[in-house]
């Protein structure tokens, strides 16, 4: 079964609201199965308009990362991300 990535890139307005996000974001991800590819860090734009950080999530399948996006747990994460950021994300099913 081919796994499922996160991709998300983020533009955070509020980075001490953020560490809220991302610690009301923990237990879906450890519910899921999420591991961090890449989280931040440095990046080269090459082409389009890049955003300030760059995620990259493995799930075991495609259907665990929607079913985590979509969780009650995961929900209330989101809220408070879509509070302090600016975000454009997908789930993409992997080779």
């Amino acid at each position: 079964m081919p796994k499922g990535y996160w991709i998300a890139r983020v533009d955070v307005r509020d980075p001490e609201r953020y560490k809220d996000y991302v610690a009301a974001a923990k237990p879906a991800f450890e519910k899921y199965g999420a591991k961090f590819l890449a989280r931040g860090g440095a990046f080269t734009e090459l082409e389009g308009k890049a955003r300030g950080r760059n995620v990259v999530i493995e799930f075991p399948s495609h259907q665990a990362a929607v079913d985590c996006y979509n969780s009650p747990e995961y929900q209330i994460a989101a809220k408070i991300r879509q509070e302090v950021a600016d975000a454009e994300m997908v789930v993409v099913e992997g080779a």
